[in-house]
């Protein structure tokens, strides 16, 4: 039995469908109205018929009053590390400090070359992540020293630092593969799986590598958040099952309905938090 002490959290994956923009707002609101923990928007620029997470977001962020916003996850290479780190950093200053990242390597290499940006490799693809990990909290802290970065994909010569968010955001990596694995172990804030890739059974020998990771880099693993987007067909008892077998603590359910954020709201994380013994 795995646990890492960490408070337990309830948010919502949205589909960002912008024939669906008014709907959408109204289920952002009510999952803050419930008291849900967070909101989540897919990021996929190439995709017409998608809006823009990160200006949904902030509209979301101003038209709500507590819960969180997070990409899952932002488009490392159609986006790149400075405008994430702009982005993701202003939408914390001006939500009063409401803004996580989660952050992926990409995917869908034809999609992203179709528009102009770089197709790579997996190797390259993962290598690129870690760079960007670095260059974001780089930009992310305070000072008049210019930024120097020196890397394989990356690079900042002289850069201006800041703005710094209004808060200690944290970098959530969606990951599968073990290469993807390790580098959540040694640098990001947490894990963000989805059960459609990782379903309940597959999860122990992951999160085993990112925990050996983790303590052969010198850190703790209890310092790792770990989330699961879920799908509505795992119930309470699912939860409180991964919850106390692999620590997970915070459960963002992929939904679009109504009655789905309620319940889930209502019944399901009241159950989860009962009986995996964590408020």
């Amino acid at each position: 039995m795995t646990r890492y002490g960490q408070e337990l959290r309830f948010g919502v994956f949205i589909t960002p469908n912008a024939a669906d923009a008014a709907q959408i707002l109204e289920l952002a609101k009510l999952a803050d109205r419930e008291g849900l923990d967070l909101v989540t928007f897919q990021d996929h620029p190439y995709q017409g018929r998608f809006l823009d997470a990160f200006a949904l977001m902030a509209v979301v962020a101003a038209q709500t009053e507590r819960i969180r916003v997070a990409p899952n996850v932002a488009n490392l290479p159609l986006r790149g590390p400075l405008l994430i780190a702009k982005s993701v950093a202003s939408l914390d200053i001006l939500s009063g400090g409401r803004a996580e990242l989660g952050l992926g390597a990409g995917a869908l290499w034809d999609r992203i070359a179709a528009v102009g940006g770089q197709r790579r490799t997996p190797g390259e693809s993962v290598s690129a992540l870690e760079e960007a990990i670095g260059v974001i909290r780089a930009l992310w802290t305070t000072g008049d020293e210019p930024l120097q970065i020196e890397g394989e994909h990356y690079r900042l010569d002289g850069a201006d630092r800041g703005p710094a968010p209004a808060h200690p955001v944290e970098i959530w990596l969606g990951a599968y593969k073990p290469r993807m694995l390790r580098l959540t172990g040694r640098k990001a804030d947490g894990w963000m799986p989805s059960s459609g890739y990782a379903p309940p059974e597959a999860l122990g020998p992951m999160t085993a590598t990112i925990d050996a990771a983790a303590e052969k880099a010198g850190r703790d693993p209890s310092e790792i958040r770990r989330l699961y987007n879920v799908s509505p067909k795992l119930g309470a008892e699912d939860l409180v099952r991964v919850a106390d077998e692999h620590g997970t603590s915070t459960f963002i359910l992929m939904t679009d309905e109504v009655e789905g954020i309620k319940r889930f709201a209502n019944e399901v994380a009241p159950r989860v938090r009962e009986f995996a013994g964590r408020g």
